[in-house]
């Protein structure tokens, strides 16, 4: 890993990012709040699940059939008396003997002396009560063993994993009705810019409305966050100030957009050297948001991590999906992921200039065995409508002019 002062400046992707992943290890997690179970949907778990007995806590049949002895079907056909039925949450107190069988139903407990379980398919059943079985099977065929899955005591979910559908079944299974999750992260979110008017209104000639605090808001929703948005900054340096100090005092993480290239009145770096920042990059090689700047600002003994994010609509939600979303995922005690890159076959050539690593948006189609991806036509980084008919980014290698036709690429998906 590289240090800050060592990072400061223009960036790759691959520097950029590693700045981010290293930023992210140190990063302290909101404090725990109890919440009910159907509530933790989407949270981050804050203390780890135990189990709170065995699972499963008996030997469990994985099949409708028969439960018998292996050694019983292995002389072909089998002919066994069967001595009942016991089905999911019924009990069976009569050992089972040589020469027998129960008929058994699937997640039922397998009674005692069997050892496995035959399919209803490969048996017949006779009209005096006996089973005539027609495949063999081996000690512990269609059966999950007591504590197969987990014993007594043992962790089931850890600190930091996302309470997803799964993790919430694996958590009512431990009897968990409530759970401590990490509070959501406040995110305070800042576009700025003369041009920009809210969506209540009409915008004049040279205006135009406001898109980026609604989409960024919906991204910080969608990663676990609270969004915060705070009023539009005009082009003025006192008053951009004077927001940016207020996300100080309110947020666990601010977000800026707009106003960080090159421009007589891009004062978002200003402004931030003026408040004290660190800045760990200044700029990546990408495309779309290359002039994304990525921070930290103290105050009262905290640290708010910062990024300043281009003010194009499609940069701005690049930008957040590769860079912001790592940051907000260990502010709300999330353990680290990687980036979400799958592979698909390229429908059509792209063909492009080397020295950046371009996240193109795109359409990922196809089935199960032929994932294929397709360039959405866009018009630069201002093309909302391009952003929202695509699915995925095409991630183009920034010393590739060609993606042909047919080839195996890499696409970043939202």
């Amino acid at each position: 890993m590289t240090t800050a002062a060592q990072t400061a400046g223009v960036l790759s992707f691959e520097q950029a990012y590693d700045r981010v992943v290293q930023y992210c290890s140190g990063v302290q997690a909101s404090r725990a709040e109890t919440v009910r179970l159907l509530d933790a949907l989407g949270r981050i778990l804050a203390e780890p699940i135990l189990a709170d007995r065995d699972f499963p806590a008996f030997a469990r049949s994985t099949r409708d059939g028969y439960a018998v002895r292996a050694a019983d079907t292995s002389s072909l056909p089998s002919v066994l008396k069967v001595l009942g039925q016991i089905k999911a949450g019924g009990t069976f107190d009569q050992a089972v003997r040589q020469g027998e069988a129960v008929e058994i139903m699937t997640g039922a407990a397998l009674p005692s002396g069997t050892d496995s379980v035959v399919m209803v398919e490969h048996t017949s059943s006779l009209q005096d009560g006996t089973v005539k079985v027609e495949r063999s099977v081996v000690s512990g065929e269609n059966v999950v063993d007591r504590g197969a899955e987990a014993r007594v005591g043992q962790e089931l979910l850890p600190v930091g994993i996302r309470m997803d559908p799964a993790q919430i079944a694996m958590a009512a299974g431990a009897g968990r009705a409530r759970l401590e999750v990490f509070r959501r992260a406040r995110v305070a979110v800042l576009a700025t810019g003369d041009e920009l008017v809210d969506v209540t209104e009409t915008p004049g000639p040279n205006q135009i409305r406001n898109s980026n605090s609604y989409s960024l808001a919906a991204q910080v929703t969608n990663s676990g966050g609270a969004p915060l948005i705070l009023p539009v900054a005009p082009d003025e340096e006192k008053k951009l100030e004077i927001l940016v100090r207020a996300a100080l005092e309110s947020a666990d993480m601010l977000l800026l957009s707009g106003g960080v290239s090159m421009g007589k009145f891009d004062l978002v770096e200003k402004v931030l050297s003026n408040l004290g920042a660190e800045f760990f990059f200044t700029g990546a090689q990408i495309q779309p948001g290359k002039p994304v700047v990525f921070g930290e600002l103290r105050h009262s003994g905290t640290k708010l991590p910062f990024f300043g994010l281009p003010g194009n609509p499609v940069s701005v939600m690049v930008t957040f999906d590769l860079f912001v979303r790592p940051v907000l995922a260990a502010l709300n005690g999330a353990l680290a992921e990687r980036l979400p890159i799958a592979q698909a076959r390229l429908r059509k050539n792209v063909k492009t200039r080397i020295g950046l690593t371009r996240f193109l948006p795109a359409t990922l189609s196809g089935g199960l065995y032929d994932p294929q991806v397709e360039l959405v036509p866009w018009q630069g980084s201002g093309d909302v409508l391009a952003s929202a008919r695509a699915n995925c980014y095409l991630v183009v290698p920034p010393d590739r002019e060609l993606l042909a036709a047919g080839d195996m690429v890499s696409v970043f998906l939202r």
